[in-house]
């Protein structure tokens, strides 16, 4: 298979000189051409910055200190700016964590959606409108004519949600990242966005890079999953793999604190303090080594 984006021992600190965090610690990743890879870990792994690596929407004070970002076997780091905005929208889209706040809410949804169509697909307003009502259909979004009149807060989150989904795959992208869209949904929307996903996905052909906490999501949509601590990947793999036979501790950690509704009465182990002691202390001493340099 085809990697549409390969991330290679990428490095990122944010905050300013001599005294920034880093919060990538040699990460990479690969996603191929048509699958969803999960990205997985607690708040605060670094799951949603690789994202914005990605898309370029790295926080002004975040500084890219090494390491690579191949999309479509070309390094996106190394593009001229306007060149790689271009792409951002069209071959690589955003499925935002919350809706509510990704929309604009002083616009009509129908103004949203046509805006980036025109810019990314030279329509006319007519033909935007037009795409824009498919769209909404092509999310099963009822009346679609009507909601394209609407203000945000004039609709659910879980339509907002549909919304922006029907936005991330409007131009064919070839790879969407999806941002934990189902964070702020409650079960049974987030079942609905899951599957509406997956059939975009497959109605498509993009590859997705799911950006999530929930192990059950990832069970549910991910062939492959990356495991991500402290800005460092620790595991790596097929997910049904990873999942039956975790090899690392803090996978096998992250499983035995999540609610099985096969074993609903086995009592749940949080994340042993000792683990995550460990594993930052390693990140830490991996930082000392790099400002050391080679001895």
């Amino acid at each position: 298979m085809t990697a549409v984006l390969a991330v290679q021992d990428l490095h990122v600190a944010i905050g300013p000189r001599g005294k920034a965090a880093n919060v990538l610690r040699g990460a990479s990743l690969e996603v191929q051409a048509g699958e969803v890879r999960g990205l997985v870990g607690e708040s605060g792994a670094g799951k949603s910055m690789l994202g914005r690596a990605v898309l370029g929407l790295l926080p002004a004070n975040a500084v890219v200190q090494s390491g690579t970002i191949q999309f479509e076997g070309r390094d996106l780091l190394a593009m001229p700016e306007p060149e790689r905005r271009s792409l951002l929208g069209r071959r690589i889209a955003l499925i935002p964590q919350d809706p509510m706040t990704s929309l604009n809410p002083v616009k009509r949804v129908g103004a949203q959606i046509s805006i980036m169509l025109r810019h990314h697909l030279a329509l006319s307003k007519r033909e935007a409108l037009e795409r824009a009502t498919e769209l909404l259909t092509e999310v099963a979004i009822r009346e679609p004519r009507r909601v394209l009149d609407l203000y945000p807060h004039e609709i659910s989150g879980g339509m907002r949600q549909r919304v922006l989904i029907a936005m991330a795959f409007a131009c064919d992208p070839s790879l969407v990242i999806a941002d934990e869209p189902t964070t702020a949904l409650d079960v049974t929307v987030q079942r609905q966005v899951l599957q509406l996903v997956e059939r975009l996905r497959q109605r498509h052909g993009a590859a997705i890079l799911f950006v999530t906490h929930d192990l059950g999501v990832v069970a549910k949509i991910c062939r492959t999953m990356t495991v991500l601590h402290a800005g460092r990947v620790l595991e790596d793999g097929e997910t049904a793999d990873v999942l039956v036979k975790p090899r690392h501790p803090y996978t096998r950690a992250l499983l035995a604190a999540t609610p099985r509704a096969d074993r609903p009465a086995e009592a749940l182990r949080p994340v042993p303090p000792a683990l995550i002691e460990s594993l930052w202390s390693e990140a830490h001493r991996l930082d000392r080594l790099a400002v050391a340099g080679p001895a």
